[in-house]
This record gives C-alpha cells, sequence and structure tokens, in this order.
C-alpha cells in the first residue's frame, strides 16, 4: 500500500516542457519589461545583454549579413563548442541605421541564446513580445513586415517555425 510520502513518477512528454517554457519565457519577458521600462533602445539593450537574469550566456551584437541566410533578419550563433564561450546575435547589415528596430530582432534571437534548440519561434514570439509590451500577433506581424523590407529578400516567408 502506498503512504502519502510516496509517488508515481512523472510521464512528462515533449508537449509538457514546450508548454512549461512557454510559460516561463512569457513570464520572463514580463520581468524584463517590468525591470527595464516600456522603451527599450540600443543602450538599454545593451545593459540587457549584460544582465545575466535575462541572458544566459555572454552575448554581443554585429551586424554582418554574411552570416544570415536570405530572407532572414539575423541568427544567434555559438561563438565556440560551449554555450558558457559565449554568442554572437548577427543582425542584416539593413538595420544598422535601423537602430529602433533592432531590440525587437534581438529579443526576438534572445530565446535562442537561452534555450538553444528545444525553443521555437513560438517561444521567441512570447518572450519578445512580452518584453515589448506588444500583442504576440501585433509583434509577428511588425517583425514580418522588418524582414519584407531586407533588400535582395526574394520570397515571402517571413519567420521560419
Amino acid at each position: 500500500m502506498r503512504t502519502s510520502m510516496e509517488h508515481s513518477p512523472l510521464n512528462l512528454t515533449m508537449e509538457d516542457g514546450r508548454r512549461a517554457l512557454g510559460v516561463h519565457v512569457l513570464e520572463k519577458g514580463h520581468r524584463l519589461r517590468q525591470k527595464y521600462g516600456h522603451f527599450i533602445d540600443m543602450q538599454v539593450l545593451e545593459e540587457i545583454l549584460r544582465d545575466e537574469e535575462f541572458v544566459r550566456y555572454p552575448t554581443r551584437i554585429t551586424f554582418d549579413s554574411g552570416r544570415i541566410d536570405v530572407g532572414l533578419f539575423g541568427v544567434a550563433e555559438k561563438v565556440g563548442a560551449d554555450a558558457a564561450e559565449g554568442y554572437i546575435i548577427y543582425i542584416h547589415e539593413h538595420f544598422q541605421r535601423r537602430t529602433g528596430d533592432v531590440p525587437a530582432l534581438v529579443l526576438y534571437l534572445l530565446v535562442a541564446v537561452n534555450y538553444g534548440d528545444f525553443a521555437s519561434g513560438n517561444e521567441a514570439e512570447e518572450f519578445a513580445s512580452a518584453a515589448l509590451g506588444m500583442e504576440k500577433d501585433y509583434f509577428y506581424n511588425y517583425i514580418c513586415r522588418l524582414v519584407d523590407g531586407i533588400p535582395g529578400k526574394e520570397d515571402g516567408r517571413c519567420l521560419e517555425e
């Protein structure tokens, strides 16, 4: 007979993990907005990148279109084999003079820095939209408009899920 102290093992699925991550990134995005305020410019973004509460590994931004697949706005890549060595977030050079748009792009990519391949575009949208105080659908459409404005973008895809 089982006592109240004994528990059967949990049978958690990948979907359970995804749901938990979704809630976690949403809460993290709201906390970021609470801490850093309603206006995130490049200076505030640099502060965020140094804040271990929100960025797990050392991370810097570089504008380099050569590191990014055609049709995408950016990518987060590990500096070395170990994530602890840090990340570089490559942003398309098109945005180098559009610094008001860069925080949204970087916040979207921070989910890849913090959670790796387990996180999807959905979690990235949840986190970034919460951090910026936007509805998720509005954020998605905003990012799509930015991506569609990249010169030389040939196809009609926006963000890959």
